[in-house]
């Protein structure tokens, strides 16, 4: 049996009134772009902002409607809120029984001597749930596109692997994935059951990335619901297997899907990229407060591009200056992982879909990403208590 498609769904969802009751949502543009993964549909529906509390029976009356489909496995719905130009934020939903009113619980953040509950105590902190089999998570992270971000998290998931380690990455960057080509891979994933996608594997790495559902020049006009769903998805319906580590290429910025993965998903840390000028760190100083904000652990820096050698002369040349990150890790105090430099050997095998850790593993580029890798991993360890830094000996 063929599978449902987006005409079929559309058709369907035409019998799914507006919010005002005038015509459907489809005959209204209200629905967003469908995305179909085998048996799984998932899309949003646009909603007046000042409703949007209000319409879950919406919701799940398109969430229904499409599930009924034949073909269909999960259809998951999300409503999006249109906030119309100078309109406030949306009405706050009453208290819950028993929660006084200013529970702060909308990100607000408290100076020094704000308490909570008895005796001054803030409350413990929701347990987070795990990805199934996956025993840590690392995300890499940039304030910017264009620093190397993603080139960085294949190599040092490489570099992970080789230090013998499970290792599986996440593109988590659903606009702009690029770890189809960066791992050389192509195709589409198989389902199992029709219920969990099983992942691609190149070089011995188990990975998942939106750019294997989509076509490579096919944009993702997406909301930020619909980013946050889908990434959801990718962690949590993927038949990772059994994994020491996940790393999960976030994309640059501190938006949706950064927020997701903080909020979501136990991370044991961040590693944040940079180039060494200045405005990349201006950027990466953003990133880097927002994990702290949000309680994720800095497993350190790494500048990328740091120098470039000239390949006829030798010379070392500093093009977007050179030191910039470790001074602001110094600065920041947070670990400093490394440089990697400028190199062509790097870009060519990152286009070529042969990483460079894996394409030249006994090279000096190689040696790099292991470095940072063991470095990062060192680090996993001592936020979670496992290794502690050598105690200094004083002498009196």
């Amino acid at each position: 049996m063929a599978g449902v498609t987006k005409d079929d769904i559309l058709g369907k969802l035409r019998s799914v009134p507006a919010p005002d009751g005038a015509g459907d949502i489809v005959g209204r543009n209200l629905v967003s772009e469908i995305f179909i993964s085998g048996g799984k549909v998932m899309f949003s529906i646009t909603v007046p902002s000042e409703r949007a509390h209000q319409l879950e029976p919406l919701r799940v009356a398109a969430e229904r409607a499409v599930a009924a489909l034949p073909g269909v496995d999960k259809a998951t719905v999300m409503l999006t809120a249109d906030r119309r130009p100078g309109e406030g934020a949306p009405p706050p939903r009453p208290p819950a029984a028993g929660r006084p009113p200013h529970d702060h619980q909308h990100g607000h953040q408290h100076g020094p001597g704000h308490s909570h509950g008895p005796a001054g105590a803030a409350p413990a902190a929701p347990q987070k749930p795990g990805v199934p089999g996956v025993a840590t998570i690392i995300a890499v992270a940039s304030g910017k596109g264009g620093v190397g971000k993603s080139t960085t998290a294949v190599n040092l998931a490489l570099g992970l692997k080789r230090l013998g380690l499970r290792t599986g990455i996440l593109d988590a960057d659903i606009y702009g994935p690029s770890l189809p080509r960066l791992l050389g891979l192509s195709g589409r994933p198989e389902t199992i059951g029709g219920k969990t996608i099983k992942p691609m594997e190149g070089f011995g790495l188990k990975a998942m990335s939106m750019g294997f559902l989509v076509e490579e020049e096919t944009p993702m006009i997406w909301r930020g619901p619909m980013v946050m769903s889908a990434i959801t998805q990718m962690l949590r319906e993927v038949a990772w297997g059994e994994l020491d580590v996940l790393v999960v290429d976030l994309p640059p910025g501190t938006g949706d899907a950064q927020l997701t993965m903080a909020q979501q998903v136990p991370l044991a840390g961040a590693v944040i990229v940079s180039t060494p000028q200045d405005l990349a760190l201006i950027d990466a100083r953003k990133g880097l407060n927002m994990f702290r904000k949000v309680d994720v652990p800095v497993l350190g820096i790494v500048e990328n591009m740091s120098f470039f050698v000239c390949p006829n002369c030798g010379t070392s040349h500093d093009i977007f200056g050179h030191g910039g990150a470790r001074r602001e890790a110094e600065r920041l105090g947070v670990p400093f992982l490394g440089e990697v430099p400028l190199h062509i050997a790097i870009r060519e095998t990152s286009d070529a879909g042969r990483p460079v850790v894996e394409s030249e593993p006994d090279g000096v580029h190689a040696g790099i990403y292991e470095k940072i890798a063991r470095a990062v991993w060192a680090r996993v360890a001592e936020v979670r208590g496992l290794a502690r830094p050598a105690p200094k000996i004083v002498i009196e």
